[in-house]
């Protein structure tokens, strides 16, 4: 009974462990660049949650080692990494969950 808690338990520490985050590229960043941004966070453990169209980049569930490694993966296109949040029309902001 004891293993089953703690196997129910588990996939709410990793979630808890990811961070939700909206990557974005320069504008001009290769598609190549971009796919291996992504094959990259998914391998360490990451979620794409959404893919952008109108702009280079994604939002991803990942935890922090991966945020650190994509954040120096390529010295050409430094991604921008900023925390998915909610913003509202008065400036404020909120977590996205």
């Amino acid at each position: 009974m004891k293993t089953f808690i703690a196997l129910m338990a588990l996939p709410l520490a990793l979630a808890a462990s990811l961070k939700s985050v909206v990557v974005t590229f320069p504008k001009g960043t290769p598609d190549s660049v971009i796919t291996q941004a992504k094959h990259s966070l998914v391998a360490s453990g990451g979620v794409i949650t959404h893919e952008y169209s109108l702009i280079n980049g994604f939002a991803a569930e990942a935890p922090d080692s991966a945020l650190q490694t994509l954040s120096t993966q390529d010295a050409k296109y430094q991604p921008e990494i900023e925390e998915d949040k909610i913003v509202n029309a008065n400036g404020e902001y909120a977590a996205a969950f």
